[in-house]
């Protein structure tokens, strides 16, 4: 009978359906059985990847430290330098002649009194000093420090833009990934049915005589199964990874799974702006954090080359110092304009400083370099601006050719599914073909993993147009990620 020539070709089935999912996984140990069980949206996937990402954290660290280092260039607009010094010690008693007949406040007049630095005669003594600096005019030197200082936090801040894309891209598609290995898993059952019903006919024919049938057929088919055993494993394993990936880019306590709250693998609803890839360019040109960085690093240089400038001019400021010496009990102290004890008194400075670099050809050279470094992050800007626009483009691109994919194998599971019920129903009724019928299920089954292969690419390649206009991020915390207008 024709309809026993089934079992045949069915590994061919099988082997076609499994290549979707690559290469051999490594086998592993069973998991254990997870405590708890999380679904997710692919909304929620981002957002929670966005605030738990380790990655998103150190960049924002690192925008704290510019921030806190603007601040302090900020704060060195108002008395740069303040400073208190605090020193105890001992001071020497007096050796006053018993002939002296001046009173103290003239005792420094009589040559014989002098310092007595036996151990009793020392007392405790203690100085007090605070000086303060307050810049007046620095050649440009201050306001370029606080405008890098600034910029600087904006480059840090763009960093952090930046971070935040690739990471969410990525759980983006490893969300994509589990649930493509969810999709195949069930077609693997499918699969499993088909050989099952092949090899219950090939037995049963067998012990009804029928000379059609042959211990061969047998065989094969139990290779067939055997085969699909194999691919079975393959994708328990690989949907177990992707699960385990999807659940460590969220970081998940362990012990919890992660699992789609989708049911199934279906197309993201985008629709492609009318004005296409010069719009894209556009919204990239407007968002992504690499032209903010570069924006933000020109400015910083250019504040750079004015702090390199600033020492061919001379630097203005005001100082002042108030300093205070006690020693108890208390040392007579001459009052006198021209006469000071070191150990008791106060004293003060105040005026104004002027200091200028003299070592011209040095200052030169920094400028040199300066001006070398903003030339270099100006190119660096120019190559952003490019490389934005041809990543919007690849992006762009490859969602055309993932949307006319995915539309194709969409019609090829309709052609091959209404092929396959035609053959069905012309065996059911004796007017088929049995290589025929084969054909028809072996075309059915790797239509359907292809157009699941072509979903999760269509999908991905939307993720990826959102990233490259620097979208992503913003879309998924609003909750605008699905929407049908870009």
């Amino acid at each position: 009978m024709k309809r026993l020539s089934l079992a045949g070709p069915l590994a061919a089935v099988l082997l076609g359906v499994a290549s979707v999912l690559g290469g051999p996984v490594r086998a592993q140990a069973p998991d254990t059985p997870p405590q708890d069980t999380m679904e997710v949206s692919l909304t929620e996937a981002l957002v929670r990847t966005l605030e738990a990402s380790p990655e998103v954290d150190q960049r924002q660290a690192e925008r704290r430290f510019a921030t806190a280092r603007s601040e302090e260039a900020r704060a060195n607009r108002f008395l740069t330098d303040v400073s208190l010094d605090v020193a105890s010690s001992f001071a020497p008693g007096l050796d006053i002649p018993a002939d002296n007949t001046r009173p103290d406040n003239e005792l420094y007049l009589n040559p014989n009194v002098e310092n007595d630095w036996s151990i009793g005669a020392l007392r405790p003594f203690a100085r007090f000093g605070i000086a303060v600096q307050q810049p007046i005019w620095t050649g440009g030197e201050l306001s370029g420090s606080i405008r890098a200082a600034r910029h600087g936090v904006d480059v840090e801040a763009a960093d952090v833009d930046r971070k935040a894309l690739e990471v969410t891209a990525r759980a983006g598609e490893t969300y994509y990934n589990l649930l493509l290995t969810e999709a195949l898993d069930r077609l693997a059952d499918r699969t499993q049915e088909v050989v099952d019903r092949a090899q219950r006919e090939i037995n049963r024919l067998l012990d009804e005589g029928d000379e059609g049938v042959s211990q061969a057929d047998l065989f094969q088919t139990r290779l067939t199964e055997e085969e699909v055993k194999r691919r079975i494993v393959e994708i328990d394993q690989q949907q177990a990874t992707a699960r385990s990936a999807l659940q460590r880019q969220l970081f998940l306590p362990e012990g919890t799974t992660v699992a789609p709250a989708a049911s199934e693998l279906q197309p993201i609803s985008f629709s492609i702006h009318p004005d296409s890839l010069d719009y894209y360019v556009r919204r990239a040109l407007q968002n992504r954090p690499e032209i903010d960085q570069a924006e933000a690093g020109v400015k910083a240089r250019e504040a750079l080359v004015d702090v390199a400038r600033s020492d061919y001019y001379p630097k203005i400021g005001v100082q002042a110092s108030l300093s205070q010496s006690i020693t108890l009990p208390e040392r007579p102290n001459p009052d006198n304009a021209f006469v000071g004890d070191s150990f008791m008194g106060t004293g003060t400075r105040t005026g104004i400083g002027i200091q200028q670099n003299l070592n011209f050809g040095q200052t030169s050279a920094r400028v040199d370099q300066a001006q070398a470094e903003l030339s270099a992050v100006k190119h660096q800007r120019t190559a952003a601006r490019q490389l934005v626009r041809f990543e919007v483009e690849q992006a762009y691109r490859s969602l055309l050719t993932a949307t006319a994919d995915v539309e194709s194998r969409d019609r090829s599971t309709t052609i091959s599914g209404e092929w396959l019920r035609t053959e069905q129903v012309n065996f059911d009724l004796d007017l088929g073909d049995t290589e025929d019928l084969v054909k028809a299920v072996r075309a059915d089954l790797e239509a359907q993993a292809r157009y699941l292969e072509a979903v999760k690419r269509y999908n991905v390649a939307v993720l990826n147009l959102l990233e490259a206009t620097g979208t992503l991020p913003d879309r998924a915390r609003n909750g605008t990620l699905l929407e049908t207008n870009p």
